[in-house]
Formats: C-alpha cells, sequence, structure tokens
C-alpha cells in the first residue's frame, strides 16, 4: 500500500482549500475551494489548478463555504466526469454558493469591460466558470449522509461525520484496506465548536485513525465566551438605539447570518434589547434559510425541538425583513436609525455590504461589527485592523465608523477547543498530524501547543511538498 498526501491550496494560508491524497497512483481530491484575497493574486492562484483533471479519481468536499467548493465548476469545465461525495446539505449550500459565485464572476465582467471600453484600454479577463458549469457540478454530487460509510475506489470507503461548522459540514473518514493492511485517515475538513445554536456539536469518530489532516485557522487565538459574546452584542444595539444609528454586520450568507438572527431573536424575545429593524440584505442569504428549513437532520436537540414540537421559527421574528431586490438594498441607505444590515460578503471582498460601507464607512454613528475570519489582504482585515483608509470600488474612503470584532461566532474552533477534540478521540494509532487550513504565524503556535499537550508528529504542510503515509 502506497498512500501520500499533498496540498494545492490552503497550506500554509486560509482560503483556497486544495487536498490531494494519492492511494496507489490514483488521486483523490478533498475539497475545491477558491481563494481569496487581492484580486489579481486571488485570480492567478484560481486559474493555476496545480493537477491535471484526468488524474483526479474521485473529489470529497466537506462543506459548502466558497473556499473549499468555489472552484467546482471549473474542475466540471475542464473535463472533470467523476463523483464529487458531499452531504445532502452541502449539495444544497454548494450549489448555492456556486451559482452565486458564476453570477458574481459574470457581473464583475461586464463591469470591468465597461470600465476598460471608458478608458480605451484592451480587455481580455473572463470568468473562470459559467452558471452552466455550476450546475453541472451539483448534477455530478452523490449525497451521502452521516455515518454511512460507502466504498468510493477499490478497497477504500468513505464515512463523513459531523463536524460542527455549518449546516452539512462534515469530516471525512477515509479507510484503506489493501493487501491486508489497514489505514484510517481523518480529514477534519473546517472543524466547528461546541455548543453553538442551531447545528450539532462536532461528532467525535469512532476507530482511530492513522493519520488527521487538522485545519488551524485560529491556531493562536481563543474564543470570548458566547454568553460575554451575547452581552456584547446587546450592549452594541442598545448603544444603536442610542444615537439612531446602525450597525453594519458583514456576515457569510451561510450559518453565520442565522445564527446572528437566532441570537437577536432570543434577546428581544428576552425583553433585553428593543424591537429594532434587522435587514438581511443578501438574497443568497435568504435562500441559505429556506435551505436550512429543509435539513432538520443537522439540527441540535434545542432547534430540532422549536420546530417540531412548538413549530416555532428560530430564523425569522417580526423586526426581521429580507431584502431581495436591488431596489430594496439602495432605499436602506435613506433608512432612519436604528437599524442594523446583516449583508454578504463576510470578508468584504464582494456584494452587497461594500455599498453599505461606501455610504456608511464615514459616519460615527455606524458601528462596523466583525463577527467571523477576515483573510489576509481582504477589504474585511484593513477595516478589522482600523486602518484610518480603506478603498472600496476604486475610491479612497476615511473610516470614521466605529469597528467592534465579537469572535465568539466564530464557527471555527479555537486551539484549545481542538486539543479538546482530539483528546475526546482513540489517538492510540495516530503516526501524524497534518495542519492545513491556517497563516503561518498561527500554526506556528498551534504546533507547539500540541506538542506540549501529548502531540507532537505534527508538521504544517507546504504548497505541493509530498508527505508519506503509511
Amino acid at each position: 500500500m502506497n498512500v501520500e498526501f499533498y496540498s494545492l491550496g490552503a497550506a500554509e494560508e486560509v482560503t483556497g482549500s486544495k487536498h490531494v491524497l494519492e492511494i496507489d497512483g490514483k488521486s483523490y481530491l478533498i475539497d475545491c475551494g477558491a481563494f481569496q484575497g487581492s484580486r489579481a493574486e486571488a485570480d492567478r492562484k484560481n486559474r493555476d489548478f496545480g493537477i491535471a483533471v484526468d488524474r483526479i479519481d474521485g473529489t470529497i468536499l466537506t462543506h459548502g463555504h466558497h473556499d473549499h467548493c468555489g472552484l467546482l465548476p471549473l474542475l466540471i469545465k475542464r473535463g472533470y466526469k467523476g463523483n464529487i461525495f458531499a452531504t445532502p446539505a452541502t449539495r444544497d449550500i454548494a450549489s448555492l454558493i456556486m451559482m452565486d459565485s458564476a453570477n458574481i464572476q459574470a457581473r464583475d465582467a461586464m463591469y470591468l469591460r465597461s470600465q476598460a471600453q471608458k478608458k480605451g484600454e484592451k480587455f481580455d479577463w473572463t470568468p473562470l466558470y459559467n452558471e452552466q458549469d455550476a450546475i453541472q457540478a451539483v448534477s455530478q454530487m452523490v449525497g451521502v449522509s452521516y455515518n454511512r460509510p460507502m466504498y468510493i475506489g477499490d478497497g477504500i470507503s468513505l464515512e463523513f461525520h459531523d463536524a460542527g461548522h455549518i449546516l452539512g459540514s462534515a469530516m471525512a473518514s477515509i479507510t484503506v484496506k489493501k493487501g491486508g493492511e489497514e489505514l484510517h485517515i481523518l480529514a477534519s475538513g473546517d472543524l466547528g465548536r461546541k455548543g453553538k445554536p442551531i447545528i450539532r456539536d462536532p461528532a467525535i469518530p469512532g476507530g482511530a485513525p492513522d493519520y488527521i489532516i487538522l485545519e488551524s485557522t485560529y491556531g493562536d487565538r481563543r474564543h470570548d465566551s458566547t454568553d460575554d459574546a451575547i452581552e456584547k452584542l446587546a450592549t452594541l444595539a442598545k448603544r444603536t438605539v442610542q444615537n439612531k444609528g446602525r450597525i453594519l454586520i458583514p456576515s457569510f450568507a451561510i450559518e453565520r447570518t442565522q445564527e446572528l438572527v437566532y441570537y437577536f431573536h432570543l434577546l428581544v424575545d428576552d425583553g433585553i434589547i428593543p424591537e429594532i429593524p434587522i435587514f438581511v440584505d443578501s438574497p443568497m442569504a435568504t435562500n441559505a434559510t429556506t435551505i436550512f428549513q429543509v435539513h432538520p437532520e443537522c439540527y441540535s436537540e434545542e432547534i430540532k425541538d422549536a420546530f417540531i414540537k412548538h413549530h416555532k421559527n428560530p430564523f425569522g421574528f417580526n423586526s426581521l425583513h429580507f431584502t431581495t431586490s436591488v431596489q430594496e438594498s439602495k432605499a436602506l441607505n435613506d433608512h432612519k436609525g436604528p437599524l442594523i444590515i446583516i449583508s454578504a460578503d463576510g470578508m468584504c471582498e464582494a456584494g452587497r455590504i461594500q455599498h453599505h460601507l461606501i455610504h456608511n464607512i464615514q459616519d460615527p454613528n455606524t458601528t462596523i461589527l466583525t463577527v467571523g475570519y477576515m483573510a489576509e489582504n481582504t477589504l474585511g482585515r484593513r477595516i478589522r485592523n482600523r486602518e484610518g483608509e480603506v478603498k472600496i470600488h476604486g475610491q479612497w474612503f476615511k473610516l470614521k465608523a466605529q469597528v467592534e470584532e465579537i469572535n465568539a461566532f466564530s464557527a471555527h474552533a479555537d486551539y484549545f477547543e481542538a486539543v479538546e477534540w482530539l483528546k475526546a478521540m482513540d489517538t492510540s494509532r495516530l503516526k501524524g498530524i497534518f495542519l492545513v487550513h491556517g497563516e503561518k504565524k498561527a500554526q506556528a503556535f498551534f504546533k507547539n501547543y500540541l506538542a506540549e499537550n501529548g502531540f507532537p508528529n505534527t508538521q504544517i504542510v507546504q504548497y505541493g511538498k509530498t508527505y508519506e503515509m503509511g
């Protein structure tokens, strides 16, 4: 048995997850995500696929975030005909994400072409893929429910376990049986956290893995407690009511938006904050909320009880409004405060949040609340770092709005939570841990912390470098 592992994305960086298991000469792709960051660098990395499509025998998708599924349509466009294994909820979420990406790219091409024509310049940029490629990617997805092992190759089985990250997210447990030998590899995908609303806690897979491919996004950070975060959310809401301002929350349409709505629902329901108009200004978030409602198999017991026993909708209440049209979105600029706007993209790199920032970033009565990870070289990172001026749509704006951060809403385990998860597992056979999906500084800290806590055989995965397993 010859098993090797290498990474073509999210190696010593956070976005663009793309990892390969070579099993006796056959290649299995784990995730196929888009890189997010500066436009030129992202475009270059996304077009440089790193592996010939005809070498891939199967593809495993751990969850539906853009940085894990966003290049699947490009894989299809370049001729991939094989299966894409995913949970049913991930299939639905990824469909939404990929179609949205295709639409954004088409709009970007139109805008950039018109700008080039105005300047008399040549324009030759083309989208990575179109809607038809995204549709074909979904058609090649094979739904695999949690805890239902299935063979994906000769002597190679796949079993998904709930990763507790977003709806449908999974760890991929891969078992290779060849010639009397057996090897267990566990790819964490994005590892979630205990005690999050809506979805279940990360599972503790049975069996003992020989190798773990582990994400390290928050390898050097601890999250605030949820209770402290809800208290801070209430404080910000009360301040916004007092100054008749607004809170802008850049948020990914999947999971974070629904979680924020749920917390605001609780605060209003308990009389802690008054009813404030809350606008979810993202067609994708509206559609994603519908997807949440049709996948109760992913719910925590609390949410399941609310839906099934009491027929309550924890994703909606009286002061909540979903905007769909561009006209409705623009009208929010004239809406008197107080109000709260939750809008995608979570890293402020695209979408309607950019337009809301243009209109409000220079207003001291506006609070920009960041609630998730902001990758390097993104607009969200520059705002979170409180840079004096930021560029949006080619224009410079002074950052006069107040900037607040709540990291307890992160869907990623921090270094303490990740080790707690590892210690709950049977690691008696563990030969090594490979760290992916993390920035260098975070990974260096995490590697040392793992060693101090009984996991010395840890390697930080480098782009393109091959690692032996077995």
